[in-house]
């Protein structure tokens, strides 16, 4: 599905992506863990066409996109949920959706947003600026959704939430899981990485450092928190 090859990405003079290998198979919920600063975020921006790359592959469903424009990076079939959200505050919720709605979508519909998202359907008509934290996350969710996204790539979406709104959010990641969007996590909460995802990688110094499944995962917590997430 999303393959990703010797990507390489600057800013400026900083050397940020150094070789970031990664295979996505259809379906499946990989997350990126790592401290700040090590490049998680540039790798979905990079992906996504917001960052050029400067070396390196990324191909999606056998098609090279690398370098692609956003634009044309999100008809291909990838939506982008930022950190920080970036709803629109003076849209209503409805507005925001439809702004990203370029055709009638088919895989995910407003009304099976809504349905998805009851907290939104409650407040349909309320703009950004009124919702809380959580409801702002799920509303950036079902705004790249309306696109009929193959590949999801979502930006610590945990961040600022209270621990039961996060709970929600593992629930949703895994129902769209099940209903077939893959899904790339970038996260620094390792719980709800734990919990939703499929593979957990850890970035260090723009490069991938290791790989495992939750299983292996968890049984190697404490080396992991350790060697690679301790500041």
């Amino acid at each position: 599905m999303l393959s990703i090859s010797g990507l390489h990405s600057h800013y400026g003079a900083s050397h940020i992506l150094q070789g970031v290998d990664l295979e996505m198979a259809t379906g499946r919920i990989a997350a990126i863990l790592g401290r700040n600063g090590v490049g998680k975020t540039t790798t979905v921006k990079t992906i996504m066409g917001l960052v050029a790359p400067t070396g390196g592959s990324i191909t999606l469903d056998h098609t090279a996109i690398t370098g692609w424009a956003p634009h044309r990076v999100a008809r291909a079939g990838v939506a982008y949920v930022p950190e920080g959200r970036l709803i629109f505050p003076d849209l209503s919720v409805i507005e925001n959706i439809k702004v990203a709605e370029r055709t009638p979508a088919k895989a995910w519909p407003i009304p099976r947003l809504l349905e998805l998202f009851p907290s939104l359907d409650e407040r349909q008509r309320n703009k950004g600026s009124q919702l809380s934290g959580g409801e702002q996350q799920m509303l950036a969710i079902a705004r790249a959704l309306v696109s009929d996204p193959k590949v999801l790539l979502l930006d610590e979406p945990s961040q600022g939430l209270a621990p039961l709104v996060v709970r929600e959010l593992a629930r949703v990641i895994r129902l769209l899981c099940d209903a077939g969007v893959t899904i790339l996590l970038i996260e620094q909460n390792m719980k709800l990485a734990e919990v939703v995802a499929d593979e957990l990688h850890i970035m260090v110094k723009g490069r991938i450092v290791y790989s495992a499944d939750p299983h292996r995962f968890r049984a190697e917590e404490q080396q992991i928190r350790t060697r690679y997430l301790t500041v």
